[in-house]
């Protein structure tokens, strides 16, 4: 019986998005962009030489990124032995849940709200309901920010007032940072889950905890206890799908946080990408016969696209297409692997916040050919299909 892992590598974007401009991101493209560093020699940190990604161009990667943009990708030239396009997302945003609900068959029916590019960035009425409900006089940060720099920026007076640090981004997001032992994880999660309500009616997308440790002496680091609470999709998605049709799905990483748990039967976390890479290894060996194994690999946006760190990017893809040499060898008759992303997030644009671009699409275990230009949500339609459930969104199957 029928079996569909779709992992999403997290801001693996291949550019080209039609509206890049009106975000202010004309001309990103994560993946020609790497290619293209790697290429020139500019990204030898741990690593050297043109981008090798063997497994991923032989299903289609090259060939995808050339369809979404005419971008040149070297070292990424195979003949796709997969079946590959190019997805559009519909939805108006560059954000995680926007990309991961498309993908899943429901395009966002309505703006999110964002906070503006100020300091403070936060009104009055917020800071003092984040105050209130933390019992603190004052909160930190109240800006614009990557997360890992404003922890060593902020750490050192967070541990001596107590009081949380506070930030948002580009995306329709409030996180706040905290010490997990002088702060408390508890206390922090608590935090997070009381204000995620307020927020949700504001069309925040995302409350998300990021709990840190370490001290001013030895640094400070993110520990595994993030935890997002995000507002429910308002509509079934192919999660929800596959358990009406009775299936079992399995969701690995922040994936059961993004659809707020529904649809999901098993959650499976893990402290890094390592860690979710191998449930997804183990799930290719256990999972029932008509589930769906779903997977966020984060470490490629938070690590390196949001740090702008264009070596660290390249390392994570090439570990990545060891992965997926793996998860080609599992695959079993009646197996569909579908691996693709859900925004951009170029290391070589200015900033740090994600970039709207289109995302690969690359499928193992339906034959090769080409998918052309498809939507977010045809990729939802096609695992229905290839499972034998109805599709219940905006999408059609690409399949053959």
């Amino acid at each position: 019986m029928a079996r569909a892992f779709l992992v999403v590598l997290d801001s693996v974007g291949c550019g080209g998005a039609p509206d890049a401009a009106e975000f202010g991101d004309e001309g990103a493209n994560t993946l020609a962009h790497i290619a293209q560093a790697c290429a020139l020699g500019r990204a030898e940190r741990g690593r050297t030489g043109a981008l090798r990604l063997p497994v991923l161009d032989g299903l289609g990667l090259g060939a995808a990124i050339r369809l979404a943009s005419g971008a040149a990708t070297p070292g990424l030239s195979a003949q796709p032995a997969g079946l590959w396009g190019a997805a559009t997302e519909a939805s108006r945003g560059k954000d995680t849940p926007s990309g991961h609900w498309e993908i899943a068959g429901l395009p966002v029916p309505w703006d999110w709200a964002y906070f503006p590019k100020t300091i403070p960035a936060f009104d009055e009425d917020l800071v003092a309901l984040v105050c209130q409900l933390a019992q603190t006089d004052g909160i930190l940060g109240n800006c614009h920010a990557a997360g890992i720099p404003i922890i060593t920026q902020l750490g050192a007076e967070h541990l001596r007032s107590g009081w949380p640090i506070c930030y948002t981004s580009a995306d329709s997001v409030f996180q706040i940072a905290a010490h997990e032992q002088a702060f408390g994880l508890e206390r922090l999660h608590a935090l997070c889950a009381a204000l995620a309500p307020h927020l949700h009616a504001r069309r925040v997308g995302r409350v998300i905890a990021r709990p840190f440790s370490g001290s001013v002496e030895q640094g400070f680091a993110r520990t595994a206890n993030r935890r997002d609470y995000a507002i429910a999709p308002p509509a079934p998605t192919l999660c929800d799908w596959v358990q009406q049709a009775g299936g079992q799905v399995h969701a690995i990483g922040k994936i059961a946080d993004i659809f707020s748990g529904r649809g999901i039967d098993h959650v499976h976390k893990g402290k890094d990408d390592a860690a979710l890479a191998a449930h997804l290894l183990a799930l290719m060996d256990s999972a029932e016969d008509g589930a769906l194994v779903f997977c966020n690999l984060v470490e490629f946006d938070s690590l390196y696209g949001h740090t702008r760190d264009v070596a660290g990017y390249a390392r994570a893809l090439e570990w990545f297409d060891g992965i997926a040499a793996q998860a080609l060898a599992a695959l079993r008759p009646g197996d569909m692997l579908v691996i693709t992303a859900d925004h951009g997030n170029d290391p070589t644009s200015p900033g740090s916040d994600h970039t709207r671009e289109r995302v690969p699409v690359l499928v193992a275990g339906k034959g090769a050919g080409t998918i052309g230009h498809c939507a977010f949500a045809d990729i939802a339609a096609s695992i229905a299909a290839h499972l034998g459930i109805p599709a219940q969104g905006a999408g059609r199957s690409f399949l053959p």
